[in-house]
C-alpha cells in the first residue's frame, strides 16, 4: 500500500494544474486576510478593562473566545475552496485517459481506490495546514502586544485540528464524488451546490435536523462556537457526519470504478 499512495503522490505533484489551484487558493487566503487585519488590530487595542472586545459595533464578546472564533470562521471560510482542488486530483486521470494504466498497475478496486484517496488527503493535509498557518500568522499581527500565547494554546490548536480533519474529510468526499461522475466539472459542481444549500440558510431554518446531515454545514458545527453562532448540531455530530459522507462516497466510487471500463 505504502508504494500504491507514493505512485499517486508522485503523479499529483507532478500535475501543474495541482499547483495552480494550490497557488490560487494560498493567494486568495492572503488576500481575504489583509482585509480586516487593520480591523482585527483595532478592536485588539481597545479591549475593555472587563477583557470583553468589541470586533463589530454592538457586539461585545469575551476577547480570548472571540479572537479564536475568528481564527476559526477565517479557516472555514478557506476550506469551501479546497474541494476544487481534490476535484483536480480526482479528475486528472479521466482527462488524460489514464486510468487503464493505473488499473493495470493495481487491479485491485479497493487497494487503487484507497490509494488515491490517502494521497489525496495527504496533499489537501499540507495544503490545510499551510492555510492554518496563513491565518496563525495575520491573526498575531493583531494579538501580538496583547496575548500572542493565545495562538498556541491547547485551544487554538484544537480548532486547528477541526479545520485540518473538515478540509480532508470533505476533500474525500468531493475526490469520490468525481470519481463517480468521471468529471472534474461535476466534482466541483455537485461540492458548490451543497455549499449553497447550507449557506442560503433554507435547511437550517425549517428542518434543522436535514441541514445538519450536509457536509458544510457539519463543519460549521464543528468548528463554530455553539454560544455565539446558530448551529444545528454538536461538533460530535459535525464531525461524523463529515466521516459518514468521506466513507459512503469512497465506497460508491469503489463500486463505480470495479463495474465501468478503465478508460
Amino acid at each position: 500500500m505504502t508504494a500504491a499512495v507514493r505512485a499517486e503522490l508522485t503523479k499529483i505533484i507532478t500535475l501543474p494544474g495541482v499547483w495552480i489551484v494550490t497557488g490560487v487558493i494560498l493567494a486568495l487566503d492572503v488576500l481575504v486576510q489583509l482585509q480586516p487585519a487593520e480591523l482585527f488590530a483595532d478592536a485588539v487595542a481597545e479591549i475593555r478593562p472587563d477583557g470583553d472586545i468589541e470586533v463589530f459595533v454592538g457586539q461585545p464578546q469575551p476577547a480570548s473566545e472571540a479572537i479564536l472564533g475568528l481564527l476559526a470562521g477565517g479557516t472555514l471560510q478557506m476550506g469551501l475552496f479546497l474541494p476544487v482542488l481534490a476535484a483536480v486530483i480526482a479528475g486528472q486521470e479521466f482527462r488524460s485517459r489514464q486510468l487503464g494504466l493505473t488499473v493495470l498497475a493495481m487491479p485491485r478496486t479497493v487497494r487503487m481506490v484507497t490509494a488515491k484517496l490517502l494521497a489525496t488527503a495527504l496533499c489537501v493535509l499540507v495544503v490545510a495546514v499551510l492555510i492554518a498557518a496563513v491565518n496563525t500568522a495575520f491573526m498575531y499581527g493583531a494579538v501580538r502586544n496583547w496575548n500572542p500565547g493565545l495562538l498556541v494554546s491547547g485551544e487554538a490548536f484544537a480548532g486547528h485540528g477541526r479545520f485540518i480533519s473538515f478540509a480532508v474529510l470533505y476533500c474525500l468526499a468531493t475526490c469520490a464524488v468525481t470519481t463517480v461522475a468521471r468529471s472534474t466539472l461535476t466534482g466541483v459542481i455537485v461540492t458548490l451546490a451543497s455549499a449553497a444549500v447550507t449557506m442560503s440558510q433554507v435547511l437550517a431554518r425549517t428542518v434543522p435536523d436535514l441541514d445538519a446531515l450536509l457536509p458544510l454545514s457539519a463543519a460549521r458545527n464543528l468548528m463554530l462556537d455553539p454560544g455565539v453562532n446558530d448551529l444545528t448540531a454538536s461538533r460530535v455530530h459535525g464531525l461524523l457526519v463529515l466521516v459518514g459522507w468521506a466513507a459512503v462516497t469512497a465506497v460508491a466510487a469503489a463500486v463505480t470504478l470495479s463495474r465501468r471500463d478503465a478508460r
